[in-house]
């Protein structure tokens, strides 16, 4: 196997490992997955996480070092980088995609850092598209997505927050 294969098929194998918070979503379409480097027999990993504390990251390096060997790496290192840091930029179109059919809102849009003033970015239900929605808990189901309802709909569903 070529080296342009190899890492290939070991990008691919990375890549393919769900999140296990968002489990519609891929590693690689989330944005975690920064790098995939083949050297002589060793593969190393290089992922950046959503959040400082994020508590998937344990079982997101043990699933990329399981996918890695399980096609055909027997050395492979999952190492973290925290530079650039990760922003929902990072979100793939796919990824956008995947979140509005599951009932979670993507976040909006945008180049750059979130600036911190307001007018927050509108949120769109993802059930109906209405914008007359409102936030009514900071977190939901996880810490990266906050519970919101939708006036229009009035059903309740999780956005995924800006970065």
């Amino acid at each position: 196997m070529s080296a342009p294969e190899a890492e290939a098929r070991a990008r691919a194998a990375a890549g393919s490992v769900p999140d296990p918070e968002l489990p519609v979503l891929s590693i690689a379409e989330l944005g975690v997955l920064r790098d995939v480097e083949v050297r002589a027999d060793r593969v190393t990993v290089t992922l950046t996480p959503t959040y400082l504390g994020c508590p998937a990251m344990d079982a997101i390096r043990a699933g990329v070092a399981a996918a890695v060997r399980d096609a055909g790496f027997a050395d492979v290192e999952v190492v973290t980088s925290w530079s650039p840091p990760w922003t929902t930029d990072w979100l793939t179109d796919d990824a956008r995609r995947k979140l509005r059919e599951a009932g979670i809102s993507p976040p909006a849009r945008r180049a750059g850092a979130v600036p911190l003033a307001l007018p927050r970015p509108v949120t769109r239900c993802p059930r109906c598209d209405g914008t007359a929605t409102e936030e009514i808990a900071r977190f939901g189901s996880t810490a990266c997505k906050s519970l919101r309802r939708c006036a229009d709909c009035r059903e309740t569903f999780d956005h995924f927050k800006e970065f």
